[in-house]
């Protein structure tokens, strides 16, 4: 019998139990079957040009003999908040050496039992590493001995016209189109003064062909390649994660910083004109330039060219005046390095009830505003400015490490750790912790303890393929710090029961008159006429904060403390009630001034009981 189980997943990070998957199989191999989600494994999971909108989910079988009647279907849930003509979601699948291949889902079904969100099902022959991803849209054509032309649906301007006896046999071809932002390209010119007259690009090739078979005739190549694009087109054209406000929400502007003359100079000054391919062979060791191939410009925008050999990715350069083939390359591999990252920040927030609960989040730059809206309904405090913007490319990881007076705990338990982030552009990344001070004493002339998170990026390359993700990452496998955000956390309030037996009181009349007038004083001076007051008398400044320091939660006994520690420093001989009632003036409260000297003149007690049991006494 045939059935669908659901299975749970409890992650380590303190959320609710999570579906992993839905697979249907015999009952007896879904009683076998072990899901498991490791997150942790990201980083090795996704390549470039890949988004993962899922969970990575490991499927395994407990029982090794058992033989599984493949195929079986296993349904991913996923979400997705992007999605263009030029990308597409598959089902990833990988083995425990992370060799990968794609399936194409069967279905993307929008509810599935109690759950409401898409997911994507796929029948699959082996068990493995699942994960649903964003990537670009392939495209496959059969190319026979009588030729062909492909051209691409995603973009009818697109077309490769391959001439009949091209191939010896019938291949295989796929192709994928990667849009270029023209905004990003125009960027990317402003910072490199010797490629400033590189003016358009067309759309970035990713052609596969079979290894073993050349080029018999040549292939001819269409593209678009303008240096004015049609702004209608430019929608469906560049990728979601990139924008035209090249200066706000968008990328690099970070640093932007026009090069030298860059603003005087205009489009069209120079009457020179070329185009320029640049392709992409990873066994001659990347990008290199065609000299030899003619990039000919037609009608609405077009141009063509012949191809004599494979290429694994290829693209077309318009510029106004003669560049150098090094700096072209150069070009190229800064564009499709930008063409891989976005631009995110981090923002630090505390729980509006508990500032001991933090949330960190990392946002892409395109979404800040909708992720602080987000975060002030669910009960967070307003934050501070968000970190500066920086770039992070899918799957690099986020190191977050607490320096300073505070450190912080996700569980509430081990304190002193680091954390990290995996970054995924659509996915939501978050840390919820809990902090504390590292020493209560310290940071002791502030209301509020001080630290520091200091964030550092780890690139993909220095991820090491282990599934444990409680190991530290090592201080030479981290970049410098890409952003700091500061930290504070208010003071803990300090309440001392002081019984009143405690209390030291003089056997001299005159002596308990005056502790007794100096604590109703205190009791009466408000906050602002304390400062005052400390301001006024002729006590030092270190004194006041060793005061302050002594008593941080009880603004009574400071002020009491502090008019004691006057009254003694004063000579025997001092009218000290003359000389309070002056500074009393001085701070305006001439009222405790006129009353502090009836209460003296009529030996006036706030607790007539206690003056009566020392009179006993």
């Amino acid at each position: 019998v045939w059935l669908e189980t659901r299975y749970l997943e409890v992650l380590n990070d303190g959320t609710d139990a999570q579906v992993s998957c839905y697979i249907t199989a015999p009952s007896n191999v879904l009683q076998q079957l072990v899901c498991r989600i490791i997150n942790s494994m990201s980083s090795l999971i996704v390549s470039d040009n890949e988004e993962l909108v899922s969970n990575i989910i490991s499927v395994e079988c407990s029982d090794k003999e058992m033989k599984i009647p493949f195929p079986i279907c296993i349904t991913i849930p996923f979400a997705a908040r992007y999605r263009g003509n030029y990308r597409d979601i598959m089902v990833k699948v990988s083995d425990i050496n992370l060799q990968s291949s794609y399936l194409t889902p069967n279905s993307l079904e929008g509810i599935r039992g109690r759950y409401k969100g898409t997911c994507a099902a796929v029948k699959v022959y082996k068990l493995g590493i699942f994960s649903v991803v964003s990537c670009l849209k392939k495209e496959s054509f059969t190319i026979t001995k009588k030729g062909f032309t492909l051209k691409s649906s995603l973009d009818p301007r697109i077309s490769l016209n391959y001439p009949p006896s091209v191939f010896s046999s019938t291949v295989l071809v796929q192709l994928k189109v990667q849009p270029v932002d023209p905004s990003l390209v125009m960027y990317l010119r402003t910072q490199h003064d010797t490629t400033y007259s590189v003016l358009a690009t067309s759309p970035l090739i990713h052609v596969q062909h079979p290894a073993t078979h050349r080029f018999q005739k040549p292939v001819t190549v269409f593209l678009p390649c303008s240096p004015h694009p049609d702004k209608k087109n430019l929608s469906s054209e560049i990728d979601h994660k990139r924008i035209p406000s090249a200066t706000t929400n968008r990328i690099i502007p970070l640093y932007f910083n026009r090069t030298r003359s860059a603003s005087t100079r205009k489009l069209g000054i120079n009457a020179y004109e070329s185009w320029k391919l640049l392709g992409f062979r990873s066994r001659d060791g990347g990008w290199f330039a065609l000299d030899d191939v003619v990039v000919r410009p037609m009608q609405s925008g077009l141009i063509s060219f012949e191809l004599y050999e494979h290429l694994e990715r290829f693209i077309v350069l318009y510029y106004s005046s003669i560049v150098d083939n090094g700096h072209l390359v150069s070009f190229v591999k800064s564009l499709e390095e930008a063409m891989l990252s976005s631009t995110a920040c981090v923002v630090l927030s505390h729980q509006r009830d508990n500032p001991h609960k933090v949330v960190i989040l990392v946002v892409p730059s395109k979404d800040l505003n909708h992720a602080l809206k987000n975060l002030r309904l669910d009960g967070f405090r307003s934050p501070p400015e968000p970190s500066r913007q920086f770039q992070v490319r899918e799957g690099e990881q986020l190191l977050f490490r607490f320096t300073g007076n505070i450190f912080a705990s996700n569980n509430g338990k081990d304190y002193g750790k680091d954390y990290k982030l995996t970054f995924h552009f659509q996915r939501k990344l978050m840390l919820e912790l809990q902090i504390k001070e590292v020493d209560e004493f310290g940071n002791y002339s502030c209301p509020h303890y001080k630290g520091t998170i200091v964030v550092f990026k780890v690139p993909k390359e220095n991820i090491a393929p282990d599934l444990d993700p409680s190991l530290t990452l090592n201080e030479n496998h981290c970049q410098l710090p890409i952003c700091k955000l500061p930290l504070r956390l208010p003071k803990h309030e300090k309440f001392i029961n002081r019984p009143r037996s405690t209390r030291r009181i003089s056997a001299d009349p005159l002596e308990a008159l005056w502790d007794n007038l100096l604590h109703w004083l205190a009791e009466e001076l408000l906050e602002e006429n304390a400062e005052s007051l400390s301001s006024s008398l002729p006590l030092r400044h270190t004194t006041v904060q060793l005061i302050k320091l002594k008593h941080p939660d009880d603004l009574t006994e400071q002020i009491h403390e502090l008019l004691c520690f006057w009254k003694k420093s004063l000579p025997t001989s001092t009218d000290k009630l003359r000389l309070l009632a002056r500074h009393l003036r001085k701070i305006g409260r001439n009222d405790l001034a006129e009353e502090l000297k009836f209460k003296w003149e009529n030996k006036v007690f706030t607790e007539p009981q206690q003056w009566l049991d020392m009179v006993a006494e």
